[in-house]
């Protein structure tokens, strides 16, 4: 089943990741339905999937929050700051700067700036921020 070129609102993970990029979001065998999405599947995906430290921080928890970035005064705190460092490292995606940006712009500015710079200049359709090519039409950008 080929995932949508859509970004729906609820693939924006608390941590700022866009899991429609993601390969666990993307892969067809054992995907993970995204971070906000979980709660409804937990009993049905391995551990890692449903102790997150993130998502599950007591400080979204505990009111209307979807993200780290809303109204989080330890924002950006020390296990993001780790998770940011290795995602701008390895993929050149920043969880902060994603934040920052929702919390500056809205979230459907963010998606539809997401749409342009993730998506594959060959075929159009949205990469995966794990791999080094299109999953689409196989271009790659190394």
């Amino acid at each position: 089943m080929k995932k949508p070129k859509t970004i729906p609102v609820d693939l924006i993970a608390p941590c700022g990741m866009n899991c429609r990029l993601c390969w666990g979001y993307i892969r067809e065998n054992n995907s993970c339905p995204g971070c906000l999405r979980i709660a409804n599947q937990e009993s049905q995906k391995s551990k890692h999937r449903t102790t997150c430290i993130i998502r599950d921080c007591k400080h979204l928890a505990n009111g209307p929050a979807k993200h780290c970035s809303d109204s989080c005064a330890r924002f950006p705190c020390a296990r993001l700051k780790q998770l940011d460092k290795r995602y701008k490292a390895q993929y050149g995606m920043s969880m902060i700067e994603n934040l920052n940006i929702i919390s500056e712009s809205g979230i459907r500015d963010f998606i539809r700036t997401e749409k342009e710079k993730w998506s594959c200049p060959d075929c159009g359709d949205l990469i995966c921020v794990h791999k080094p090519t299109c999953l689409g039409c196989g271009y790659s950008w190394n």
